[in-house]
């Protein structure tokens, strides 16, 4: 279980959120699944220097609204708000035209960020860093930065070896059996000469990251047993 499942798929409701926070009948839900993998893969290809770590989208009758949580707002929000609108225009014609409203939230600690981890790992692979020397040190970072445990590994050929290989270091405790531990998972690839390099990893925090007003309690909403009924 620990191993082979997506760690945020399975606490999803528990202690993680949706990406995509809408619901659809069933003549819809394909649309607009293609719809929102149109504007994640838009953002992601032409804003990606601003370090983008998620990507939520929420809809609400015919309006839309995406949230881009990054480490460097500054570089989608522009001087006075100018590229943000250029964002909203260019997604508002992937829809059709249709309105489209895009904010932009900071990430509080990119070094504790487990998808921001993984893209600054590839990176350096990309421009010939040693891998190891790459995943001891934003483990280094991310230790001092508060966080609980880290796990890193990496897969495919490292060092230009003719093999591929996976190699991991892991430090503190990243509990992935655990339901109740607030484990962030991130993925990214490197392009190298050698090959495409699969970078994965997990982080734990010692309190929730995550925004907490839909994600499920439930226990909340149902009624108490004996209540009055009107």
């Amino acid at each position: 279980m620990g191993q082979k499942v997506n760690p945020i798929g399975l606490r999803l409701a528990l202690n993680k959120n949706w990406s995509s926070r809408w619901f659809a009948t069933k003549a819809n839900y394909g649309t607009w699944l293609l719809e929102d993998l149109k504007i994640r893969n838009f953002i992601k290809k032409n804003y990606n220097q601003a370090g983008i770590a998620r990507i939520v989208i929420e809809r609400a009758s015919s309006n839309i609204r995406v949230t881009i949580l990054a480490a460097r707002p500054g570089l989608l929000i522009g001087r006075k708000g100018a590229d943000l609108d250029t964002i909203r225009d260019a997604v508002s014609k992937l829809l059709n035209g249709r309105e489209v409203i895009v904010d932009v939230v900071e990430v509080a600690s990119p070094d504790t960020n487990a998808q921001l981890v993984a893209e600054n790992v590839a990176q350096q692979l990309e421009r010939r860093i040693a891998f190891r020397r790459a995943m001891k040190k934003v483990i280094q970072t991310a230790m001092e930065q508060g966080a609980e445990g880290i796990k890193i590994q990496c897969a495919g050929r490292l060092g230009l070896a003719e093999l591929a290989r996976t190699e991991h270091y892991k430090e503190g405790r990243t509990p992935l059996h655990t339901l109740k531990a607030f484990i962030d998972y991130g993925f990214a690839e490197a392009n190298t000469t050698a090959g495409k390099i699969g970078v994965k990893v997990w982080i734990c925090h010692k309190e929730s990251m995550e925004e907490m007003q839909n994600a499920v309690n439930a226990k909340k909403s149902k009624a108490q047993k004996g209540a009055a009924r009107q």
